[in-house]
């Protein structure tokens, strides 16, 4: 009996929780509407006019919050009989957190002093690369020169005393391949014989960065280098393009096959992945993983010194450009900035694109785990095996009782 009352316990604690965590509902704005539509343009619209002052972004960190598409009439089609009817339109949204609060690990990135931006894909994914290929290039040149033990001169200039066959070069890809960072070196291609060699072009998969736009895939499966073969209900002519997407839950930027030149057709039911195996014999890159992750990335450059001997970090330029060119939404960063210059115009818009699993349930952008979710299930799993031993216990006495009372 006390196992069923513990059960039972249990069962209700998972359900008040489940029911405290209810989230809140919103009057929303439909994304594709007229009104919505108009809000960026015009958040834009205002910024060129006003000609904002931006160093104050210096202060804060970049932190990818999800992504959404819509669908919207286009406008260019209607003198042209083979183009697109209905068009998609790709976000990103994006928050400014102060620099010293913002967490990798947190899905908001911060819960106090923000602001929330929105801004086409493509703009964002071109500017996000940029910055993080600088960023990486910066990391890897400062785990080479603490941690790789590399170098061939010390402090002083002078030649430290190395073996014969030392080559810096072999030692840093060693250091970089042994760490995990993959985006310090390139991999290499030895020949059957074990030199070094140039790896073949069939061999190659592609590269993300020439993917950041919806881009045709070129490609010969005639061609006798390539591992791949013709796709049987594919024409001569037929072609293929490669683009990024917002996957299914909203948290994911990730790299897509398509049939149409403005990516919006898929190749295949399984985001033209299989698809581009079946042509290539090798796997699309970040079809899977996200394109953009969840670290925060600060938005402070160059330290400098100004007349008064006071030093100051410049802006990145990454940072400004897309806080420019996005629909904004500064409400958090009123007490930071003054009420005067912070720009709501997108506020309303963005609460009316919240990003929605299949399942119903309203997420606020790329995901992370949830700890107090996941104690919950373990509560309540453990809860199940409880319940179904004390059935069983049950069960086993009635069945005892049975056999007593036909003795």
């Amino acid at each position: 009996l006390s196992i069923m009352k513990l059960s039972l316990a249990l069962l209700a604690t998972c359900a008040t929780g489940a029911f405290a965590a209810k989230t809140k509902t919103f009057s929303q704005v439909r994304a594709d509407s007229k009104f919505g539509m108009d809000l960026l343009s015009k958040s834009r619209r205002a910024d060129e006019a006003d000609e904002e002052e931006t160093s104050w972004v210096a202060g804060y960190a970049l932190k990818f919050q999800g992504c959404h598409h819509i669908a919207q009439w286009n406008a260019e089609a209607e003198n042209d009989a083979d183009a697109v009817r209905i068009e998609t339109k790709r976000l990103a949204r994006f928050r400014l957190c102060p620099i010293d609060s913002c967490s990798g690990d947190l899905a908001q990135g911060c819960k106090s002093s923000f602001g929330d931006y929105i801004v086409d894909m493509d703009i964002f994914l071109q500017t996000y690369m940029a910055n993080k290929e600088e960023v990486d290039a910066e990391n890897c040149e400062n785990y080479a020169a603490n941690q790789c033990d590399c170098a061939e001169e010390d402090a002083y200039g002078y030649a430290i005393e190395r073996d014969d066959n030392f080559e810096a070069e072999d030692c840093e890809y060693k250091c970089f391949k042994n760490a995990g960072m993959s985006e310090c070196y390139e991999e290499r291609y030895y020949d059957s014989y074990g030199y070094q060699a140039d790896m073949p072009e069939n061999m190659k998969n592609i590269e993300v960065a020439d993917y950041l736009e919806c881009t045709q895939f070129d490609y010969d499966a005639n061609d006798d280098g390539n591992n791949g073969r013709k796709l049987e209900d594919a024409g001569d002519d037929a072609a293929y393009f490669i683009g990024p997407y917002c996957s299914d839950q909203g948290g994911h930027i990730v790299l897509g096959m398509f049939t149409d030149e403005d990516c919006t057709e898929f190749a295949d039911d399984y985001g033209g992945k299989e698809t581009y195996k079946t042509m290539t014999s090798k796997n699309l890159p970040n079809s899977y993983d996200s394109i953009v992750d969840t670290s925060c990335y600060s938005c402070a450059g160059e330290q400098k010194q100004d007349g008064d001997g006071n030093y100051y970090n410049e802006e990145l330029e990454a940072c400004t450009t897309l806080v420019s060119d996005a629909g904004k939404c500064e409400t958090y960063m009123a007490n930071a900035r003054g009420s005067d210059y912070i720009n709501e115009n997108a506020c309303t818009y963005m609460e009316g694109i919240k990003v929605t699993t299949k399942n119903n349930i309203i997420i606020g952008g790329a995901t992370t785990s949830n700890k107090v979710a996941s104690a919950f299930i373990g509560i309540f799993s453990v809860s199940f095996v409880l319940l179904g031993s004390y059935v069983y216990y049950l069960k086993t006495k009635l069945d005892r009782g049975s056999i007593n009372l036909t003795d």
